[in-house]
């Protein structure tokens, strides 16, 4: 097996420039805590540097990295879940900060992790059904399924929040 060396840190740094906003929005949809998100961004960076030297093809780099934040995410609430056993009452109490749009991001949050992170890829990060597909391991149509999914709760939330036609 071949062992890879370190990323160069001036890679490093512009691969952070161009991704690290990506990345904490992935994390933020996903843990619904700053802190958190803040703390597993870094940590997806973090991996990245001991993973090795850059991919030639930016599109994968940044598949990875989503990836890479996505089993972050997913790590840290086993993790959370495992170790804490929260009442309602506190989970009402954790808050996210959206930076635009607070409504519409207040809808997007209550939705479950998977369809927050399959709306961000689709709407905000422009890939396809199928790019998205690939990138969580399901077949297109199962992805298509899931995104319908996701934009009927969507719609709903928005909807009964005085969004859209009344």
């Amino acid at each position: 097996m071949e062992k890879h060396t370190a990323l160069a840190p001036e890679e490093l740094a512009g691969l952070y420039r161009r991704h690290i906003k990506m990345v904490y929005q992935i994390c933020l949809l996903m843990l619904k805590n700053v802190p958190d998100a803040e703390d597993a961004a870094q940590t997806v960076f973090r991996k990245r540097l001991e993973r090795g030297p850059a991919l030639q093809d930016p599109e994968r780099e940044k598949a990875w990295l989503i990836v890479a934040a996505r089993n972050e995410c997913r790590d840290q609430l086993k993790h959370w879940w495992r170790t804490r056993r929260a009442d309602p009452e506190e989970l009402d109490r954790l808050t996210w900060q959206p930076p635009e749009e607070a409504g519409v991001w207040e809808q997007v949050a209550a939705l479950p992790a998977r369809e927050r992170l399959i709306l961000y890829l689709y709407y905000y990060q422009g890939y396809s059904t199928g790019e998205i597909a690939q990138l969580l391991g399901e077949s297109p149509g199962t992805l298509r399924s899931h995104l319908s999914r996701a934009r009927k709760a969507l719609k709903l939330r928005l909807e009964a929040e005085g969004y859209g036609p009344s």
